[in-house]
């Protein structure tokens, strides 16, 4: 059965860069006579909030969506992802980082070969510390971060590593499926969980895409090269592979893509005000499927 899945994030209101990817993702999955779950991805509790989560479930309804129940909230899963990094701990491939982003921006400063524009911030390649010098950092309440390491997967993986690919759908047929090698260590070696938070969008995002049958991974432009570091999650937590596919972003008169933190309009404004949904695919136009 075709599944995929609408998976926001509670940390500001939805605009319509997120309806055009709500639109979509529910399209694809009424055309492929399937579902499209609702997923809300609040791991994050420094940012996360209640009357932003209210208003998700409000804005999807005004868009004339539906989806099964119960809902899965991230927050209540924590336990999950917690087994899930354990297993990567316990075969060895994450290390403990303590170094702040300052720290690192002066490491790449230093290195040439390093770089500061990976897709999730500095692209950084280390390795544990002694274990003398990762106590007296925890017993100071120094915070780390859990990096997965690339050096460490590549030698679990062999020759496996570079058989790695991922299978990438087109919105023009949506039958014509082409498989894509993948390219991991363009994150470096990425943070895949926190000390506070205990996990990250990507670890948590592919544990529940296999824990929920999900066939079919569908969202922005923006988040394609996620695909690379997941893919890597799934071959080494021994995950189902789902097809992805990327619709083009929502953008503004200078090309720049819409996001709460520019402030781009809220859809509960905007219902709000009486704009009704044919108004809001009017303005999608041509962007939706």
């Amino acid at each position: 059965m075709f599944r995929t899945r609408f998976a926001p994030s509670p940390t500001g209101y939805l605009h319509l860069g997120h309806a055009l990817s709500a639109l979509t993702v529910a399209h694809c999955a009424k055309v492929a006579d399937g579902e499209m779950l609702l997923r809300i991805e609040n791991t994050d509790f420094t940012r996360c909030r209640d009357d932003y989560e209210q208003s998700i479930h409000e804005d999807l309804k005004w868009l004339g969506l539906d989806w099964p129940e119960p809902v899965r909230r991230q927050s209540d899963h924590f336990p999950d992802y917690k087994a899930a990094l354990q297993r990567l701990i316990d075969a060895g491939l994450v290390y403990k980082c303590f170094l702040s982003r300052k720290d690192l921006m002066a490491i790449i400063e230093e290195n040439p070969a390093m770089s500061a524009e990976g897709p999730d911030g500095p692209v950084y390649f280390g390795k544990p510390l002694a274990a003398t010098e990762e106590e007296r950092l925890i017993e100071q309440g120094v915070p780390f971060a859990w990096r997965l390491s690339i050096s460490e997967a590549k030698a679990a993986l062999g020759t496996k590593w570079k058989e790695i690919t991922c299978r990438e759908r087109s919105f023009t047929d949506r039958y014509a499926i082409k498989t894509v090698p993948i390219t991991p260590e363009i994150f470096g070696d990425a943070v895949i969980a926190r000390k506070d938070i205990g996990t990250s969008y990507h670890l948590a995002s592919v544990h529940d895409d296999a824990l929920q049958n999900v066939t079919h991974v569908i969202r922005g432009d923006d988040l394609k090269e996620a695909v690379h570091l997941h893919r890597l999650l799934q071959v080494l937590l021994d995950l189902p592979e789902p097809i992805y596919q990327h619709h083009r972003l929502l953008t503004d008169e200078t090309g720049k893509k819409l996001s709460k933190r520019d402030q781009s309009p809220a859809l509960k404004d905007m219902r709000e005000n009486g704009v009704s949904l044919d108004d809001v695919k009017q303005r999608l136009g041509s962007l939706l499927p």
